[in-house]
């Protein structure tokens, strides 16, 4: 009997999933569960204690971390001195979950606002270096209404 074919995107997955790279990833799954109610999915420590791969759930998204690995190129952004990357996380009250992540750790780089696009939208950077983007998207803006949004505020 021959096995059925692997699909090729897993169940539960998306196309895109962020893999971060941490100083102290297991302290990292435990900030994310204070922060953002993850739940923790996979864990694999490798010999040295490190984690050689783990993944959480928040939302209805896949997050996966590894420990830094100098070693192997492996860095995360305190040892880069910064990321220029940030991840997106869309929620149902935005001030409620900068609030809960503020209180885990996280540290505030843009306030909670209203934004010209639609979202009510804030920034965050978490203990590990990683930055965060939180919104809740409050009302449809069409793409006229938003150029002219964005054109009075480079006046």
């Amino acid at each position: 009997m021959s096995k059925p074919a692997a699909k090729p995107i897993p169940d539960g997955m998306h196309s895109l999933t962020p893999h971060l790279t941490c100083a102290g990833a297991a302290d990292a799954i435990e900030f994310y569960k204070r922060a953002f109610n993850a739940v923790e999915m996979a864990r694999l420590p490798g010999a040295q204690g490190k984690l050689m791969h783990a993944m959480v759930r928040i939302g209805d998204s896949a997050l996966m971390l590894v420990d830094e690995s100098p070693e192997w190129g492996m860095l995360g952004p305190r040892s880069l001195k910064g990321s220029p990357v940030t991840i997106h996380l869309y929620v149902e009250d935005v001030d409620a979950v900068v609030a809960q992540a503020v209180a885990a750790g996280a540290k505030v780089t843009m306030p909670v606002a209203d934004m010209f696009w639609g979202d009510r939208y804030g920034q965050l950077e978490d203990p590990f270096g990683h930055r965060w983007s939180v919104g809740t998207h409050t009302r449809d803006v069409s793409p006229e209404e938003m150029r002219q949004a964005m054109a009075t505020m480079t006046r």
